[in-house]
């Protein structure tokens, strides 16, 4: 029993996550060459990951007032906001070439990371509270504790994606594209396909 809920989590967490692959290694890339990068996105995808299982873990045990899945869509204006900014500052600072400035990176709070990854949890929560409902209570904390082991797992093989030759050299010269155009897609993504402002 323990070990069937283990290889189901398992499988449910990679469907819902693999995505996340993209957008933390470009917040690897971001961070590059900064002391302390690892352990903010490692903290910010917990803290995120952690959002997103306490609203599925309330929505079944039907505390859905708290969080109506009509506002789920709108979670998408998270990064939308947060790639029109990284846009807008690209734009103010211009074409700038600083080849310290590149070498160092840019920080990475982790909040930020904590916010994308709640922003986009829409689908998760959506696919974890019929399974949360259905599975009862014991198998429910197995989920939350396999999800949360492979939460690290999941946030070292994007470290490992974004540091591998060639995809590394790819990620330092384009991140500050990548990184909002990634964002506001996401964002646009998650309020389009969950139906908000009428889309």
């Amino acid at each position: 029993m323990i070990l069937s809920s283990a290889l189901q989590a398992m499988g449910l967490f990679i469907a819902t996550n693999i995505d996340d692959i993209i957008v933390l290694s470009l917040f690897f890339a971001r961070g590059a060459g900064r002391s302390g990068t690892t352990a903010r996105i490692l903290v910010g995808q917990y803290l995120g990951f952690a959002g997103i299982l306490a609203a599925a873990v309330l929505v079944s045990l039907g505390a859905g007032a708290f969080l109506p899945e009509e506002a789920i869509p709108y979670f998408g204006l998270v990064p939308l906001l947060l790639g029109l900014w990284a846009a807008w500052q690209v734009w103010r600072s211009g074409d700038d070439d600083d080849d310290d400035a590149k070498i160092a990176g840019k920080p990475v709070a982790a909040w930020t990371v904590a916010a994308v990854t709640f922003a986009n949890g829409g689908d998760n929560i959506g696919v974890y509270v019929p399974v949360f409902l259905n599975v009862g209570v014991a198998s429910t904390v197995a989920f939350c504790v396999v999800f949360l082991v492979l939460v690290a797992a999941l946030v070292m093989l994007a470290k490992f994606v974004a540091t591998r030759p060639g995809i590394d050299e790819v990620l330092e010269r384009w991140e500050h594209v990548l990184f909002p155009i990634v964002l506001v897609g996401l964002g646009i993504v998650i309020l389009y396909t969950g139906g908000a402002f009428g889309l």
